[in-house]
């Protein structure tokens, strides 16, 4: 059976905020910020003691927005997202222990690889779609290209080191469907509680598409 696809949600928005939140308060905040901004889907890492229980609080609070759990490095942290709310979950990487328990996941998943061979052994998987991360670091763009060719299938989100000034580069890829992004919810911003400059950074970040940048 073919896993959950997170295709239909990246369709949604051409950014995913990738978000830390200090406190549940904060979080739901800053998911009614985003999501005014236009940019539904909300990634919220779980590093923080906070970031349980804001998902939980942004599913029941802020009823357009798709929250989704980041950083999920333990096979425990599944289970506990999606009874927080999270309706995806991504990683950093994925070792194969993590990778198999991701893969009976309920809800659509996007696992961290780095590496061609990486994205080979998670595709061999079923995982339809991948985070490129750290995506500047192990070679961005042109590593997106090169992959292109022999995975033609593999679609990517790629994240860390994006932002306003390389976004474009990475949306013209036909393999990518999305980036993942911190600049729209600079950290502190988040602290000053400025939301009008959130609702702005995310109403430009929604604006970009593939089309702008032939």
């Amino acid at each position: 059976m073919p896993l959950p696809d997170p295709s239909f949600l990246l369709a949604r928005a051409p950014v995913v905020p990738v978000v830390t939140v200090p406190s549940v308060a904060a979080g739901v905040k800053l998911a009614k910020a985003l999501t005014e901004g236009g940019l539904p889907l909300i990634e919220v890492t779980l590093r923080t003691p906070a970031a349980l229980d804001a998902i939980a609080a942004i599913a029941a609070e802020v009823p357009e927005a798709i929250v989704g759990a980041g950083t999920v490095t333990r096979s425990e942290l599944i289970q506990k997202s999606i009874d927080a709310g999270a309706r995806f979950l991504v990683s950093p990487g994925c070792p194969p222990a993590l990778a198999e328990a991701l893969a009976e996941a309920p809800v659509p998943v996007m696992p961290g690889c780095a590496t061609a061979t990486e994205a080979m052994t998670l595709h061999a998987l079923g995982f339809p779609v991948l985070k490129l991360f750290p995506a500047e670091s192990v070679g961005g763009v042109g590593l997106i290209k090169s992959l292109a060719g022999p995975l033609p299938d593999l679609r990517f989100c790629p994240t860390g080191g994006i932002g306003p000034g390389n976004v474009g580069t990475y949306l013209a890829q036909s393999n990518i469907l999305a980036v993942g992004g911190s600049w729209v919810a600079p950290s502190e911003a988040i602290a000053l509680g400025d939301w009008e400059q959130i609702v702005a950074l995310a109403k430009a970040a929604a604006k970009l598409s593939r089309a702008a940048f032939p």
